[in-house]
């Protein structure tokens, strides 16, 4: 059963709440006060751990909601999380309170204090609401994640410069590393109303997963029941059996994800069930089951796909998809494709792949470059899992499930017409011939 389930009309998000000391009892407090959520808390004290601590929950956890946007974007970049992800922002009102209490504290003057996370003009436009007039000359603005070092540089620099007489941070870890250079410094925390309109988005969204779980899921599988027979059988009754065993325990299977087989030809079946019920047994969709689960020996499965869909016809269409994608990706692979398009996999593969064909950004490339728009979705999707735009042959081969020679002419292609340029040479054997390393312009 999934861990996301309904009781009664009642559903059940086991949502991890990941944040800093100061500001997560807080949102576990408000949290706690929906009967949809089963809290799962982590605090954190370095942005360097991040990924460490949530890894080992990634396969118990519905959804996560983190305390600031660092910690979110440190997650969402690293795309090792495929749950929903959602931060508290900080919203208006939660800098009203820090102002009023550096005002009452220490009457500090707005122009005296350096900020950070917020535009510039969202601090002047909060600051014009409450009738206050004064400069806002020290914001560092940033986008998705920052280190504390980079943060507590900023706001120190200009305090030992005697420009400020005080930091507002958003980020905990910059509060604390300030407060060991004995700097004043006040600590931006997140709005109960803030925290609750974010809660209320991942029930919405948990009501929404639920009901994407009931879609129609379709499993295309092409097994080889010869794969089980001894040298000794010959004859056609043999074979008979064989087909018939392995036709028993496809239903054995179909039953386990709560589906039902019907025989698509020779070696083939396919399996209606839901999206919910094959999201389960492959682990969202990143592991291939085990043999205790299918019932079927290793090897005996030469391509799987799975297809998703609003309708059973779509979702048989998209499963048609998957098995050619499959087909393509050696023997024993499975794959799959979602009812917006978008094609994932080889299950349980160390390069597991998530790309979509759609865009007329990503067409029009495939006429000018003279490859398939699969391919270029192909190479886009390896270079955003590597990190880097730089790749040679052998290495796009590997991960392409393609010889070197086939690599080389798509990386040549991509030279040929402005979309590729050599970067430089490795030499991974001291005797062999250098490989050349090209830059991408995707």
């Amino acid at each position: 059963m999934s861990r996301r389930q309904k009781e009664g009309c009642i559903i059940r998000i086991r949502l991890g709440l990941f944040g800093a000391d100061d500001s997560l009892s807080m949102i576990q407090a408000v949290a706690q006060e929906y009967k949809e959520l089963v809290c799962v808390p982590v605090v954190y004290w370095d942005e360097s751990e991040v990924i460490d601590l949530i890894r080992p929950l990634a396969s118990e956890v519905d959804m996560w909601l983190f305390s600031g946007q660092v910690p979110y974007s440190i997650v969402k970049q690293s795309g090792e999380v495929d749950a929903p992800l959602f931060y508290v922002p900080h919203i208006g009102a939660s800098l009203y309170r820090t102002l009023l209490q550096a005002h009452y504290t220490a009457q500090i003057p707005v122009s005296r204090l350096s900020f950070d996370t917020y535009e510039r003009r969202e601090i002047e436009r909060l600051l014009e609401e409450a009738g206050i007039e004064e400069p806002i000359p020290y914001v560092k603005h940033y986008e998705g994640g920052i280190s504390a070092q980079e943060l507590s540089d900023y706001h120190y620099t200009l305090w030992k410069q005697g420009k400020t007489e005080a930091a507002v941070t958003c980020l905990r870890t910059a509060h604390l590393e300030l407060e060991k250079l004995g700097m004043p410094v006040y600590r931006v925390l997140p709005a109960r109303s803030a925290v609750e309109a974010v809660i209320q988005t991942i029930i919405r969204t948990g009501q929404m997963l639920q009901a994407q779980d009931a879609q129609i899921a379709v499993q295309m599988i092409e097994v080889d029941a010869m794969q089980a027979a001894s040298p000794e059988t010959f004859s056609t009754d043999d074979i008979y059996r064989l087909e018939m065993k392995t036709t028993e325990k496809l239903l054995r299977y179909a039953k386990k994800v709560q589906g039902s087989l019907k025989s698509a030809g020779p070696g083939r079946y396919v399996i209606f069930t839901t999206r919910g019920a094959l999201k389960e047994i492959t682990e969202g969709y990143k592991t291939v089951p085990s043999a205790e689960e299918t019932g079927l020996l290793d090897g005996e499965v030469i391509a799987c796909g799975i297809g998703i869909g609003r309708t059973a016809y779509e979702a048989e269409i998209q499963a048609g998809k998957a098995f050619l994608h499959a087909k393509q990706s050696g023997r024993g692979a499975w794959m799959v494709v979602f009812d917006d398009g978008t094609i994932s996999g080889p299950l349980g593969k160390s390069v597991h792949l998530r790309y979509s064909l759609g865009g007329g950004e990503l067409r029009q490339l495939a006429e000018r470059t003279g490859l398939s728009a699969a391919t270029l979705c192909k190479l886009k999707a390896i270079l955003q899992k590597r990190g880097t735009n730089e790749i040679e042959a052998h290495e796009l081969a590997s991960y392409m499930r393609i010889v070197p020679r086939s690599a080389r002419r798509i990386l040549n292609q991509l030279e040929t017409v402005g979309l590729a340029e050599v970067a430089g040479e490795t030499n991974p054997y001291p005797r062999g011939r250098p490989r050349k390393v090209y830059r991408i312009f995707l």
